[in-house]
């Protein structure tokens, strides 16, 4: 049953965790460039994108427990999950954004055009591929 689960969790963290990425990376500048229809469709599909990625967790808790040795119990392990969480929290603030800087860039408004929401989605969607390759470090070398 193990390899199964490994295998769902690497297919879930390749098809979820590099199209989140990169369309988080790609909003601001769809902000900055006023396009509405496709800043609509990046926040779609980091929605879509976010919430499948929770397989990553739960395949990945799967493993753990299939697993001999406690493997849940080690620091690497405690450590990467954690830094999931956290990168849950900081989606969730990214499509808090999106939406606002929808909402702004359809009413047109000469005054607000989204420079803050651009901002914090341009520093958050660093520090969540940051947080990527940290989990992704934390799984591959310390276990091996």
């Amino acid at each position: 049953m193990s390899p199964l689960l490994l295998w769902l969790h690497i297919g879930f963290a390749i098809f979820t965790i590099g199209p989140l990425t990169a369309a988080t990376m790609a909003a601001p500048r769809a902000i900055r460039g006023k396009n509405v229809p496709v800043l609509q469709n990046i926040q779609r599909t980091t929605r879509i994108y976010s919430i499948g990625s929770l397989g990553v967790l739960i395949f990945g808790l799967a493993v753990g427990m299939s697993l001999d040795g406690g493997v849940l119990g080690k620091w690497y392990m405690t450590a990467s999950m954690t830094l999931f969480i956290v990168a849950i929290v900081l989606l969730v603030i990214i499509d808090r954004d999106l939406r606002a800087a929808v909402k702004v860039l359809e009413t047109e408004t000469p005054d607000d055009d989204a420079k803050v929401q651009n901002g914090r989605i341009a520093a958050i969607s660093g520090l969540l591929s940051l947080i990527w390759l940290v989990i992704l470090f934390l799984m591959v070398v310390p276990g091996s």
